[in-house]
């Protein structure tokens, strides 16, 4: 790509906007050119307005930007929008109304029946849907969401066993880490030498949204996968990293052997060469103790999902475990490479292209 695409972040003081910034720095494809928090962000420059929490530096070009008001006048047509769900059900539409591509990391659109749910790997098919919106009708502008960080590993894990043999009941357990829920996040007192076993709404994110990621698109809706799910969430002292315990039964009968075979061979994005996308998606760890958010979370830059202690299930019939970054393959990194494979169907052409054609 000779020139690089202008790209705003939507929410851009936060922790998911802050690994945009991050990850997006030196991207081949994308540029970061505008910044929009809060109002008692606005006007100030992103050093001052940011209080930075990640392991690399601040880019300085990035530290001395504006915060500009999260407004779409003046802002690019590519936006990567984090903020919360109240604010996006309100502000998202606006830019989508505007001409922009909305890249969402927030729940409020997820379900919605024309804005695709998208992961990559799993139904790339499924980003037709935006052709059906109002807004990419009017004037170009749409939306596209990436799932809940919890639910994106199991997904992953699952849609290569879907494809080859079926899933018919899933049951999920999930320790989900203290940066899913931003900074400040969850108070020492509460989450040190603690586990606790409820985050609002967040089981209802991972049963229907995974039904939906793992659907089938027929028509102009999705038909989520017919298959009974059932998740508990918790909340335990790990700083990056979701660990999702999961037992399935599956729709045909499959062996250790196959189930590790349809992992391995799992590369539906072999040969697009987007620059986020992990050579393997889904890694296996062989070792009994694997995998450890410590140790594996970063796998494939943070982009892939690990899997491991394969074994028969006394209820069902295969249990597993599941670890993926959260901030990184879950959130940030999840919507660029929404916006890649956007940019690779040419879904991110000028938009007085899109509205010329009527």
């Amino acid at each position: 790509m000779q020139t690089k695409h202008p790209i705003g972040i939507l929410g851009a003081t936060g922790m998911v906007g802050q690994r945009f910034i991050q990850l997006l720095e030196n991207h081949p494809w994308f540029e970061v050119a505008w910044l929009a928090a809060s109002d008692r962000s606005s006007g100030k420059t992103y050093g001052e307005a940011a209080k930075w929490r990640l392991d690399t530096p601040l880019p300085e070009r990035i530290a001395r930007m504006t915060v500009s008001p999260a407004e779409p006048e003046g802002a690019p047509k590519i936006i990567f929008a984090s903020v919360d769900a109240g604010i996006a059900r309100e502000m998202e539409p606006r830019f989508a109304a505007a001409g922009c591509a909305v890249v969402s990391n927030s729940s409020a659109f997820r379900m919605a029946p024309n804005v695709p749910l998208v992961i990559p790997e799993v139904n790339a098919d499924h980003l037709h849907m935006i052709e059906e919106q109002p807004w990419r009708k009017e004037s170009g502008g749409y939306m596209v969401t990436n799932s809940n960080c919890t639910v994106m590993g199991p997904v992953l894990a699952l849609k290569p066993l879907v494809e080859r043999f079926g899933v018919e009941q899933i049951f999920a357990t999930s320790m989900q880490a203290i940066s899913g829920a931003g900074y400040p996040g969850v108070a020492s007192m509460d989450i040190m030498d603690n586990v606790v076993p409820y985050i609002a709404k967040e089981e209802e994110k991972m049963e229907e949204e995974l039904l939906k990621l793992l659907g089938t698109l027929e028509g102009h809706a999705v038909k989520p996968l017919p298959a009974r799910m059932s998740a508990s969430c918790n909340r335990v002292p790990v700083v990056d990293g979701h660990t999702v315990s999961m037992s399935i039964k599956l729709g045909k009968p499959a062996t250790r052997e196959q189930i590790l075979e349809a992992w391995t061979e799992f590369r539906p994005l072999a040969g697009q060469h987007l620059p986020m996308a992990p050579e393997q998606p889904v890694e296996f760890a062989p070792q009994e103790d694997r995998p450890q958010p410590r140790l594996d979370r970063n796998r494939g830059r943070g982009m892939a999902v690990t899997v491991g202690r394969l074994r028969p299930c006394g209820l069902l019939d295969w249990k597993f475990s599941v670890l993926s970054h959260n901030t990184i393959r879950g959130a940030a990194g999840a919507a660029i490479l929404n916006a890649e494979l956007l940019a690779s169907l040419g879904k991110l052409e000028p938009v007085s292209a899109v509205a010329s054609r009527g």
